[in-house]
């Protein structure tokens, strides 16, 4: 099996395999160029998110600077803001429902790598999606880990280090982010 075909999988791959390295050089390239459109062209912006990524929903936008993975991962709905320095490692999907807000320095990685230092020095990773819900907000600097599923109306405070799933209507704080009360959820 090709190491391409075992991330795919979700299995251990090797990440400096050509093809890997292939598609996260043409993230890096992609970046690069998201990076350098006029931040006045909110327009040109939104039109090569909307290339560069799986999809992108309507009222999108990613201040500077934006990096990933691959791009191609990642599945964005309606009136998102991703505010400065977010960075999506999107080697497996990241689904980012309607009306989600994330706060300056986040870090949300679907990859993680092995414990053991034989596992490491082989170069090996393994991904797991990750799903964020509806009328989210993730705080500035809060970091989000492999398999993770957010739910709907939930807010991640500020440094929070998520996990774990947490279920709609939650406020979760720390480290790891727990919840510490519900929510109201005001939307008909």
């Amino acid at each position: 099996m090709k190491e391409i075909e075992k991330l795919k999988a979700g299995m251990e791959y090797c990440y400096d395999d050509s093809e890997v390295d292939a598609v996260k050089q043409n993230a890096i390239k992609n970046c690069r160029i998201y990076n350098s459109i006029d931040d006045e062209d909110r327009q040109k912006q939104f039109d090569f998110l909307n290339e560069m990524l799986g999809s992108v929903g309507e009222n999108v936008w990613i201040a500077k600077t934006f990096s990933c993975d691959n791009g191609k991962n990642i599945f964005i709905g309606d009136n998102f803001t991703g505010n400065f320095n977010l960075t999506i490692l999107d080697v497996k999907e990241v689904y980012i429902g309607d009306n989600v807000m994330i706060g300056p320095n986040t870090l949300i990685t679907t990859v993680g790598h092995p414990l053991t230092p034989k596992g490491r020095r082989e170069h090996l990773a393994q991904a797991t999606e990750i799903r964020i819900g509806d009328d989210v907000w993730l705080g500035g600097n809060v970091t989000v880990l492999p398999g993770v599923t957010i739910g709907n109306n939930v807010v991640i405070g500020a440094g929070a280090v998520v996990t774990k799933d947490i279920p709609d209507d939650s406020l979760a704080l720390g480290v790891p982010a727990k919840v510490v009360r519900k929510l109201e959820n005001d939307i008909d």
